[in-house]
């Protein structure tokens, strides 16, 4: 039987049966302190994979926080087979000043993916990042939320055509799969290129935690530890309903074709029918309207929070749901289902 193995990163060395929280030095102010990054390390006795969780690579990206710290610092891990990376700050410079960007020069760390440690402040700090704790892994888990003034409902983005990759998508156990391979520079992108697949977790909204959203995600982390051979539970590959979005046009952002006030008339989440009114937007002395309807039959995975905006603004995210998806997601909220076995969904 193979020994477990140390972990090893730059400047340290995590052996079986240890746990090390770390401040790792990513950067340098402009006063030359350095800046550090929280990093716990989770080796278990007993051998197995290496996976990262990681979260906030924007800095006003709240919830993945909250999920990264409960699994290192609140679960019992004492049986662990295998490593857990766990970076609950990945953009510690944007979560300090609690912006989604780096405040040097506003660069979007979730582009600058594997980095180059001879380029710019952001390429440099994701490349210190990258190659310690994100290379040696052999899957991960990136939680989002969605930018300010508007917020996701729980669902996975993920590269299906890549098979590791979707085998951890499917792990996860999310209702809605959006594939595609994530736009140059994101984590999820370079680190599936390099062999470790890498799903993106959208999960509400920024500057807060969503303590559902957290809970729900919480049990998909543990889907996926089981499914690697990391813990001894249940795996959910079949959440009750699943649609993957493939095409472009099986979804779409709906934009505003008028400024004004938003009334939305559907949640996060919501099911809306081919020309259904989604929202209204008005002016000021509600004297003239614009409703805003439903092209096709889907599923709301992000809707406007912040309800004024200009022509052009964003008020919705749809994804297309085919009749067998729609009538599955009909029957589960009438009574929710799940299903550990994904050739053999519950019966109807």
């Amino acid at each position: 039987m193979d020994e477990a193995e140390p972990f090893t990163y730059d400047g340290g060395r995590v052996d079986p049966g240890e746990t090390q929280n770390v401040r790792y030095t990513v950067s340098e102010t402009y006063l030359g302190d350095p800046v550090r990054m929280p990093v716990t390390i989770i080796n278990g006795e007993r051998p197995g994979p290496t996976g990262f969780l990681s979260a906030a690579a924007h800095g006003d990206e709240l919830n993945g926080i909250e999920v990264v710290r409960e699994v290192a610092h609140e679960w019992d891990l004492g049986e662990l087979a295998g490593t857990l990376v766990c970076l609950p700050v990945l953009n510690v410079p944007a979560f300090l000043a609690q912006e989604r960007y780096l405040p040097i020069y506003d660069r979007d760390l979730n582009r600058s993916f594997p980095g180059d440690p001879e380029s710019t402040s952001a390429k440099r700090m994701a490349h210190r990042v990258f190659r310690n704790f994100v290379a040696p892994c052999d899957f991960g888990l990136d939680f989002h939320t969605s930018t300010r003034g508007r917020t996701n409902t729980l669902h996975v983005r993920a590269d299906m055509d890549d098979g590791p990759v979707a085998r951890v998508a499917k792990a996860f156990a999310s209702n809605v799969i959006i594939s595609s391979e994530g736009p140059s520079g994101s984590l999820r992108r370079e680190a599936s290129r390099m062999d470790t697949p890498t799903i993106t977790i959208e999960m509400g909204e920024a500057h807060r935690f969503q303590r559902p959203l957290i809970d729900s995600a919480l049990d998909s982390v543990r889907s996926v530890l089981a499914e690697f051979g990391m813990l001894d539970t249940e795996v959910v590959r079949w959440p009750g309903w699943r649609t993957v979005i493939e095409n472009h046009d099986e979804k779409t952002w709906i934009r505003a074709d008028a400024g004004g006030l938003v009334d939305m008339h559907h949640e996060r989440g919501g099911l809306v029918y081919e020309d259904e009114i989604i929202c209204t937007i008005a002016n000021p002395f509600k004297t003239d309207s614009t409703t805003v309807r439903a092209p096709f039959t889907g599923l709301l995975v992000g809707v406007l929070e912040n309800p004024l905006v200009y022509p052009g603004n964003p008020l919705c995210h749809l994804v297309h749901l085919d009749e067998r998806t729609l009538r599955a997601l009909e029957r589960s909220r009438e009574e929710p289902v799940f299903s550990a076995n994904p050739e053999h969904p519950p019966a109807r």
